[in-house]
């Protein structure tokens, strides 16, 4: 299961102003995607992504927050990437600011679906030079690219 088939460079921020809080900036990420068609319940998805975030944080080092929810409240797998330049306090687990945020919503009845993106995306987030690309990426459609690339280099 490819990340790139999910991506779509409207949901792709490159100049995220990220809130305060993550809690306020976890809303502010979820309002960009509150009218998607994959959402069908955008409050119950918002609370079920706060709701995990609550378990322990998404924030998983190297710059990087994986802000999610297995949920009812979504029809289909829906990918927002932002970039925040200046980082944002993610309470992570290495305690560094988070430049890149994966803000994601999967049904609850896709958990082969759902295991299988979010290893694909962490498999390839590990790798020094795929971030350092999604970092001085110039634009969504790059973004996209570097997905795309990197995926057909795996065998994706």
């Amino acid at each position: 299961m490819k990340i790139s088939d999910f991506l779509r460079k409207d949901r792709v921020v490159l100049d995220f102003q990220p809130s305060p809080t993550k809690e306020e900036t976890i809303r502010k990420l979820s309002e960009m995607v509150k009218d998607a068609p994959e959402i069908a319940d955008y409050d119950q998805y918002l609370a079920d992504v706060y709701e995990r975030e609550n378990l322990g944080t998404t924030g998983i080092g190297f710059g990087l927050a994986l802000p999610h929810a297995r949920t009812d409240a979504v029809k289909q797998i829906l990918i927002l990437i932002v970039r925040v330049d200046e980082g944002v306090d993610f309470k992570s687990l290495d305690g560094e600011p988070v430049k890149l945020i994966f803000l994601m919503g999967t049904p609850k009845t896709e958990v082969q679906n759902y295991l299988k993106v979010l290893s694909n995306l962490t498999r390839l987030l590990k790798k020094e030079l795929f971030r350092t690309a999604l970092l001085e990426a110039q634009s969504a459609e790059e973004i996209i690219e570097v997905f795309k690339r990197e995926e057909v280099a795996a065998g994706s």
